[in-house]
């Protein structure tokens, strides 16, 4: 297995600008179809998209960093991957991937790489040792010092299979495939067996470009389901967008997520049967959330009596029992009551 040191090197591998980190990324624009096979430049190729975040890792000289998406250094709450990629990795390789961990029922768990990040770096390797986290790469974007990034997807991919075919966990090569019926199986059993949110589809032909999102297209597993409206964003008579809830076991009405904004005839279809909140609605006069419009943005909430029930569909990706992505107005289910929809689940 490689260990990316070299005695006899001079020194550190030189990286070109752009990618000693931190590094802007490729983006992947939203589209609601999976592509055909031969939609995309060279042939479409699938790969699993999944729940986590997104890493780029650089090795380095003497060791490897972390950095998000953001452009935020991470290195010290995941020690455990720096230490992988420090021993795996050859000096000079920059790796685009995604950092995951699969709770112990099988499914991805966003909550317990929230509770990684969140850690003090003086517990950092105690938590790691509790929750371990694996690297998905996906992207290979520089190899020896290389930049790569200009070249077509489908040499990236192969060189980053070379790369990895002696690497052991918490390493790992995302699943990749040029078939669409696999690619389909995929999308259709994933989410629910490991909590995938869907596919990530790129073009063989394409090359890595750092923030656009002109080559990339993902399409996101989504369920519909039952949710209250327990109050709205803008006004009674006008809403904006809902703010959704459920009941948890013992009765507490606890906010699960928001729509998207709502189209002008859902707005009238929902100012037509909402009704003020009277005394005791649980939930605060202003809502504050970096999901909802703007980091600790805050919005005023205009709360209603939560007896309706409102269809939406939604992504796989939860957090703490919210769901982290807007939700999608499908419509009101007049025929059923709060109490015909079941509890929120307990907490792990």
């Amino acid at each position: 297995m490689p260990t990316g040191r070299r005695g006899t090197d001079p020194g550190p591998v030189r990286i070109p600008a752009g990618l000693t980190g931190p590094v802007e990324v490729a983006l992947a624009k939203s589209v609601e179809q999976i592509p055909g096979p031969s939609e995309l430049p060279g042939g479409t190729r699938y790969e699993v998209k999944w729940d986590g975040y997104r890493v780029v890792t650089v090795r380095h000289g003497a060791s490897a960093r972390l950095w998000t998406r953001n452009k935020n250094d991470i290195s010290d709450r995941f020690p455990d991957i720096v230490a992988a990629a420090t021993r795996q990795l050859a000096d000079g390789t920059v790796l685009d991937g995604e950092l995951v961990i699969l709770g112990p029922d099988g499914r991805l768990s966003f909550d317990a790489l929230q509770q990684r990040l969140v850690t003090a770096p003086s517990r950092a390797r105690a938590k790691a040792a509790e929750l371990p986290a694996a690297f998905a790469a996906f992207d290979l974007l520089a190899t020896g010092g290389v930049d790569l990034r200009g070249q077509r997807y489908a040499v990236r991919r192969r060189r980053l299979e070379q790369i990895a075919a002696e690497w052991a966990p918490p390493l790992q090569v995302t699943p990749a495939t040029d078939d669409f019926e696999e690619a389909r199986e995929w999308f259709d059993v994933l989410p629910a067996a490991m909590g995938i949110e869907g596919l990530v589809c790129k073009g063989a032909a394409s090359r890595y470009t750092p923030g656009r999102r002109d080559a990339w297209l993902k399409v996101k597993h989504r369920e519909t389901r039952e949710v209250l409206v327990g109050g709205v964003l803008g006004s009674i008579t006008h809403p904006e967008v809902v703010i959704a809830g459920l009941y948890t076991s013992e009765g507490e009405l606890t906010v699960v997520g928001r729509t998207v904004a709502l189209k002008p005839d859902q707005s009238r279809q929902l100012a037509a049967v909402l009704e003020p909140a009277g005394p005791g609605h649980p939930w605060p006069d202003e809502i504050t959330s970096y999901r909802w419009g703007g980091r600790d943005s805050k919005k005023p909430l205009i709360k209603v009596n939560p007896v309706v029930v409102a269809e939406v569909s939604a992504d796989a990706a939860t957090q703490a029992g919210q769901i982290r992505h807007g939700m999608r107005f499908v419509r009101l289910r007049a025929e059923l009551r709060p109490e015909d929809l079941p509890p929120l689940p307990d907490p792990p």
